[in-house]
């Protein structure tokens, strides 16, 4: 350990050495949306009947929202329905006539071997019963095509009316009560349902500090509008495909945090930092207050009027701020800069403080 001649200390600033947290971050800009929503669209043309929500209710899953003009879907399924009563019936007759062929080719054949009819007879009568067979299974084919009919309309039907896929918060409405769907072309949108319960965070860091971004990073963020608040959570995903905006690459880190308190809203911008290295209960000093190259750090302290060189350790480091890993104590007098341009100018040509590795001229170990 060094010290410096005695001199006028005054034209210095200093400050304690104290305890406290210290974090590198990388610090980017971050826009908010839901982590999961749902754009629903009507599968059916019609009229819009009604619209049972407004923008900015809440609705849980299987809530009816819309409601289309289903006179046209009502009709089809009647007729449909119609239409398949015919069928039953025409086939309940053809088993009726199967029933009464049946005898008669019984009959037929005992009279055959009683030889009372001829073999035309009898021959006639067994083709009339696999005739009607071939009819009965016909007539059921049909059915079974004319109730799958009747299945697709019924399901047209349903679609007039357009329920909560998912449980959420209405965040916009794109149609009105009276609006005419075309929905031959694409499916109209009606509304978005978002869930607001968990928020994701697009963050857009720059391509010099991308590769320093992992999955599982912790990263807090605050609002425009509240930047007191601090919501905090982890990195989930970066995504590979990058962003090019005046030849700037950005690429975009998500990051999901839950809305418990409802006050985070879709598209507000935030201040994102993601925390690289930290250190809590640790000694901090300003980093204007560290000199010397990477391997031969120090620090002057005042010791007794005196300033005094100690060689120092450091860790984690900000633009403002260092970590002292050892050299210094807590409530050690530092010096963190000069009181000003002039002091600071004639202290350093007179004296030399700060020369070639910013300390003070060097002179021998007290004896």
């Amino acid at each position: 350990m060094f010290a410096a001649p005695a001199r006028d200390t005054s034209a210095f600033l200093f400050s304690q050495v104290g305890r406290g947290t210290i974090e590198k971050n990388i610090i980017a800009t971050g826009q908010l949306e839901p982590k999961r929503y749902v754009v629903v669209g009507a599968q059916v043309s019609g009229q819009v009947e009604r619209i049972h929500v407004e923008e900015g209710d809440v609705v849980e899953a299987g809530d009816l929202l819309v409601e289309i003009d289903a006179t046209v879907f009502e009709t089809q399924v009647q007729n449909a329905e119609f239409a398949l009563d015919v069928k039953n019936a025409n086939l309940a007759q053809l088993k009726a006539e199967r029933e009464l062929a049946l005898l008669r080719e019984k009959r037929n054949n005992n009279l055959f071997d009683q030889d009372a009819v001829s073999a035309d007879t009898a021959i006639s009568s067994r083709i009339d019963v696999k005739v009607l067979d071939s009819k009965i299974k016909a007539s059921i084919a049909q059915i079974k095509a004319d109730e799958a009919s009747l299945a697709g309309d019924k399901a047209t039907l349903g679609f007039a009316k357009i329920y909560a896929p998912i449980s959420g918060t209405v965040a916009s409405i794109a149609v009105r009560e009276g609006q005419t769907l075309n929905a031959n072309q694409n499916a109209p949108e009606l509304l978005q349902i978002s869930d607001l319960t968990t928020m994701t965070l697009r963050a857009e860091v720059s391509e010099a500090d991308v590769e320093s971004i992992k999955r599982g990073m912790p990263v807090y963020f605050s609002t425009i509008g509240n930047t007191r608040k601090k919501y905090h959570s982890v990195v989930r995903q970066v995504l590979p495909t990058p962003t090019i905006i005046n030849d700037v690459v950005l690429y975009q880190v998500l990051v999901d945090v839950e809305n418990t308190e409802g006050t985070l809203m879709d598209s507000m911008t935030t201040q994102v930092f993601f925390v690289e290295e930290k250190e809590e209960n640790t000694l901090v000093v300003p980093l204007a207050a560290v000199k010397g190259p990477p391997r031969d750090k120090f620090v002057m302290v005042r010791e007794h009027g005196e300033l005094v060189r100690k060689p120092v350790k450091t860790g984690v480091s900000t633009r403002t701020e260092i970590q002292i890993l050892s050299g210094l104590n807590e409530g050690d007098e530092i010096v963190t800069g000069q009181a000003s341009a002039a002091a600071g100018t004639k202290d350093n040509n007179d004296r030399g403080f700060g020369g070639p590795m910013g300390g003070p001229p060097m002179r021998g170990p007290r004896g």
